[in-house]
């Protein structure tokens, strides 16, 4: 079992940032496969970011550009840099663990997670 914590959510004007954190422990790797996938009001979860166990990073093309996806291996740790941050990008950010190595492209898929964190909001105001 693999248990993820995330926190640094808030409410942020529209240009701000904000970084998030998603804390892993139990039976956890540095090698694992992370991600983050967010889900807005009324909306699907729709994928955010992703590092492959070989440290390849995917983007959303909606945030491309303003999002930063890195880990801390030593501290069990994935965040989320957001900057430049738009109305649209408010939701409740989710912190996903395969649960083992992976490095193929359909990691941006939320099928290929088996570990969920609760969620952390991220408002942004216009």
């Amino acid at each position: 079992q693999v248990q993820l914590v995330e926190s640094g959510g808030g409410l942020v004007q529209a240009g701000g940032s904000l970084r998030l954190s998603c804390a892993a422990s139990g039976r956890t790797s540095a090698t694992y496969a992370m991600g983050w996938f967010r889900q807005a009001p009324g909306k699907e979860r729709e994928f955010v970011a992703a590092v492959s166990s070989g440290g390849s990073t995917y983007y959303a093309d909606s945030v491309k550009g303003r999002f930063t996806i890195s880990r801390d291996n030593a501290k069990n740790t994935l965040y989320l840099q957001m900057n430049s941050l738009k109305p649209e990008d408010t939701a409740v950010y989710y912190c996903a663990s395969v649960g083992g190595p992976y490095y193929g492209a359909d990691i941006t898929e939320a099928y290929r997670y088996s570990y969920w964190g609760q969620g952390t909001q991220v408002t942004v105001s216009s």
